[in-house]
């Protein structure tokens, strides 16, 4: 599940709300063990993915730095060749 977050810093142009949202999502997947909460976890599950994705905003938001911006097509590029490799020696 872990593979699904994404780098989400120094994109141009920056992370969409739902790009925050899915990391937020798959974060809180993660640690609760669940990929779909029971009908007497969904409130806590949906909560703490809506709480995770505001700080993670506002963290993005404040983050600052002096590297150039990345691709986002040139990274997704990375990580293809990044898996082809991986899986080839397997």
């Amino acid at each position: 599940m872990c593979r699904n977050i994404h780098t989400l810093h120094n994109f141009e142009p920056t992370a969409t709300d739902d790009e925050v949202h899915a990391a937020a999502l798959q974060f809180v997947r993660k640690i609760s063990g669940s990929t779909k909460p029971s009908n007497a976890n969904a409130e806590a599950f949906n909560r703490a993915v809506e709480e995770i994705a505001h700080t993670s905003r506002h963290l993005l938001a404040d983050l600052v730095s002096t590297a150039p911006s990345k691709n986002r097509e040139v990274e997704a590029e990375k990580a293809k060749a990044r898996s082809a490799k991986r899986f080839a020696a397997a």
